[in-house]
């Protein structure tokens, strides 16, 4: 399934690979936490935190939080609007193109959902390292497994979104610093991960430097828009949801020595071992 092209796909994204506890973040975002908005039905509120609660999210609820999220990327008079003419709540797409111009992301006309999200993840990242000490980026740079410090200056920035990786430092992994950060910063608590070599690592950069520095940086993002308070941290989630799931399509790594190797591969490249496959392959 390619989950980059349109709102139909972010759709069966949520509806058919989201796990609870990463619904359960977007639920807290569009309920806040459970209290409530002016702008959201008591009764979606008491669907949705049940929903939490009791760690089961029917069809129906799905659809619900991806209505939400769309109905509050858009302003009322518009979503008005849109209703008279039997046209709905704005698309997804439309809702992280927003995002992505209100945070000054760089896009274009022409860029998938996935590619919007991935600017909106770089550029939340850019923000953050820009406000780091010294020390934090050194410490940024230790975690990363890396010893020159002389890219603990600006060149940092560029070395970590190159080819959107650094020894491992993937778009997923990205995704789950930058998501984890933002739901530290808004609901008070991080994701729950499950235990692997890739997650381990990847957590020891989200609760140190960059986790800090994003988590203070949440209070200095433009969100005079109530509904933007909504929109930023849900599209953030759901591109953490996709390239979980991205990931998992593509997974290919090595038992023996935790290397990753392409998708059709059979033999690790670094040690020669058997490969069980991607996720993809091992269930067709």
């Amino acid at each position: 399934m390619n989950f980059s092209e349109d709102h139909d796909q972010t759709w069966a994204l949520l509806r058919d690979i989201a796990e609870p506890d990463d619904l359960a973040v977007l639920v807290d975002y569009i309920t806040d936490k459970g209290e409530g908005r002016a702008a959201l039905d008591s009764d979606v509120k008491t669907m949705l935190v049940t929903a939490k609660k009791n760690r089961y999210y029917a069809e129906h609820v799905r659809s619900k939080i991806d209505d939400e999220i769309r109905e509050f990327g858009g302003n009322s008079l518009a979503n008005a609007f849109r209703s008279l003419k039997g046209n709905g709540p704005i698309s997804y797409k439309e809702v992280a193109t927003d995002v992505a111009k209100r945070l000054k992301a760089p896009i274009t006309e022409s860029m998938s959902v996935v590619e919007i999200e991935t600017a909106i993840l770089q550029k939340i990242l850019r923000d953050s390292i820009d406000k780091m000490t010294e020390e934090e980026r050194k410490a940024l740079l230790e975690a990363l497994n890396v010893t020159d410090f002389s890219l603990a200056g600006p060149a940092l920035t560029a070395m970590l979104l190159k080819a959107g990786q650094l020894g491992g430092f993937k778009t997923f992994q990205l995704a789950m610093i930058v998501a984890n950060a933002v739901a530290k910063a808004v609901t008070g608590s991080g994701l729950k991960f499950a235990a692997g070599p890739v997650i381990n690592k990847t957590l020891s950069i989200a609760m140190g430097p960059i986790g800090w520095v994003i988590t203070g940086l949440w209070t200095a993002f433009d969100l005079a828009s109530p509904a933007l308070r909504v929109t930023l941290p849900c599209v953030v989630q759901v591109a953490y949801i996709r390239q979980k799931a991205i990931a998992a399509l593509m997974e290919n790594r090595c038992a023996k020595c935790d290397q990753d190797n392409a998708p059709q591969a059979k033999f690790c490249g670094a040690c020669g071992s058997e490969l069980n496959g991607p996720a993809h392959a091992r269930a067709a």
